[in-house]
């Protein structure tokens, strides 16, 4: 199988697009697509600081090393990788190093929050979701929290993620199948800045899952490939399946469910504008007089105490 652009050895066939490619010529697409992407979602001038979220996990460092090359030092642009550590005994430690030795040996600065900031670790909660709850819903509430915070503390004007094409694909049709259509309007990339919240924009959106690990592979980006010890009961699981079986069915099936979303945005944004939100006591914006992570933390802390072993 040779490079249809140079007749070199190929190392993958895109199926949506037909297209053979060899490492560099590879590369070299993976780059284009994302620096496109990011001219698409942000605007930066000099002084202004992109928080990114950086997890050490495949699309995470390959975010963090495609941003860092596209800006670096370069425009005045303050680069800054933040990490959350839920609580995660032999899963998180371990990326939490590679992220921390990446950032020293690239002069990016890193920040780390924990769960425990919180009074919670996901490894205390995941005990307690025996009431057709996921440790998935906590974590998902928690790490947003703190990672909103940590970027307004930062004064970053955007948040980057590392949501690929596959995870994009997934939350649209997950939002679709449930009729969440105001979840939807909200998925983002985000365009309007709302008071309290960091502006989210996804560089890799339109990068299959396969080809970040791909790019990760071929660009020597190191990153830790641990999973995550409470994935399975994750809901997102199912979606994957699905989205997995219409791509392998029609190639090009992830392009297109993002693609349409991306039509309907307009639509979505006039008819479900952005609620001026109210502020939780801890700061946090919220559409209630609370947010969720604290009404969650109150949840746990109380049965965290009412599962407590007596003391002796």
């Amino acid at each position: 199988m040779k490079c249809d652009r140079c007749g070199a050895e190929a190392v993958t066939f895109l199926r949506y697009s037909g297209a053979h490619l060899c490492a560099q010529h590879f590369a070299e697409f993976v780059r284009r697509r994302v620096s496109k992407e990011v001219r698409k979602e942000v605007v930066l001038h000099t002084g202004d600081t992109l928080a990114v979220a950086v997890s050490g996990g495949k699309d995470s460092m390959v975010l963090l090393s495609l941003l860092n090359g596209l800006f670096g030092d370069r425009n005045g642009i303050r680069l800054v990788a933040v990490t959350i550590d839920e609580g995660l005994v032999g899963y998180r430690p371990p990326s939490i190093d590679i992220v921390r030795r990446y950032c020293a040996d690239h002069g990016i600065e890193h920040r780390i929050r924990a769960f425990t900031e919180l009074g919670l670790t996901m490894d205390e909660v995941a005990p307690l979701c025996t009431d057709g709850t996921t440790p998935c819903s906590y974590c998902g509430v928690f790490r947003r929290k703190l990672m909103n915070d940590e970027a307004r503390q930062l004064g970053a004007k955007y948040l980057a993620t590392g949501h690929n094409l596959d995870d994009i694909a997934q939350s649209v049709m997950m939002d679709f199948t449930r009729g969440d259509i105001d979840r939807l309007a909200r998925l983002g990339p985000h365009t309007h800045v709302r008071p309290g919240l960091i502006p989210r924009c996804f560089p890799l959106r339109m990068v299959p899952e396969k080809e970040t690990l791909l790019y990760a592979l071929v660009e020597h980006i190191p990153f830790w490939d641990g999973e995550c010890p409470y994935w399975q009961a994750a809901l997102r699981n199912e979606y994957r399946d699905l989205v997995d079986n219409l791509e392998r069915r029609t190639p090009g099936a992830r392009h297109s469910i993002v693609s349409s979303y991306d039509q309907l945005r307009p639509i979505l944004a006039k008819t479900y504008p952005p609620v001026v939100p109210h502020f939780c006591a801890c700061g946090e914006p919220c559409n209630g007089k609370r947010c969720k992570a604290c009404e969650f933390e109150e949840i746990l802390k109380k049965k965290l105490t009412e599962h407590k072993p007596p003391e002796n």
